[in-house]
């Protein structure tokens, strides 16, 4: 991979990784509701389940849509339906106080599973995959996945740390309602380019 189709996978990460999406939204969320320290499964599971899609993408997954369309399709309204559902989830969340165990921040397997069914994922790795490594030599995969991985740690901690400064403008349950609303609006208005893609 030459220098420069390297500057513009990491520009192409940069960008892609660092602007508000389905995971950002929920970092952020997280890190306001739960704090840095509880978040830091879900900031993991995050980091790690993207680069492990990434891999396997590049391994040839993506071959399964070219073949089956419909795999695509169905994929496209299970992820709608999940996040419509965590953006219910998201909304009425309410202020958690100490050992109150129904509030809890998403755990590593979780953000690890829920890779697969964020749309703007699968839109990066594909990407990615095709306009970095066409040819899917397996060094070429796996540089693509390092540098995700490299730029997307940074921004997971940023979005994280930007919800949790933001948990002391959120002092009383009505902040926090209006917080945690704007939330879930920004993440179902996530899915504007999912159900209607230009």
């Amino acid at each position: 991979m030459t220098y420069d189709l390297l500057a513009a996978l990491a520009l192409f990460a940069f960008v892609t990784a660092a602007t508000p999406g389905p995971n950002n939204l929920m970092l952020m969320a997280s890190g306001a509701n739960f704090g840095f320290r509880r978040t830091l499964p879900h900031m993991l599971g995050v980091l790690f389940g993207f680069v492990f899609m990434v891999i396997l993408v590049g391994a040839g997954l993506a071959q399964i849509f070219e073949l089956l369309p419909v795999t695509y399709t169905l994929l496209k309204i299970g992820a709608v339906a999940y996040l419509l559902f965590l953006a219910w989830k998201i909304a009425h969340a309410g202020p958690v106080r100490a050992g109150d165990a129904s509030g809890r921040p998403m755990t590593f397997l979780q953000a690890v599973a829920f890779q697969w069914v964020n749309p703007k994922a699968w839109a990066m790795a594909l990407t990615a995959v095709s306009a970095y490594a066409p040819a899917q030599n397996i060094w070429a995969i796996l540089m693509v996945a390092l540098i995700f991985g490299a730029i997307d740690a940074p921004v997971v901690i940023s979005w994280t740390l930007i919800g949790q400064q933001m948990a002391r403008v959120l002092t009383s349950a009505k902040r926090l309602m209006l917080f945690n609303w704007t939330m879930a609006a920004l993440l179902v208005g996530s899915l504007y380019p999912v159900l209607w893609p230009h």
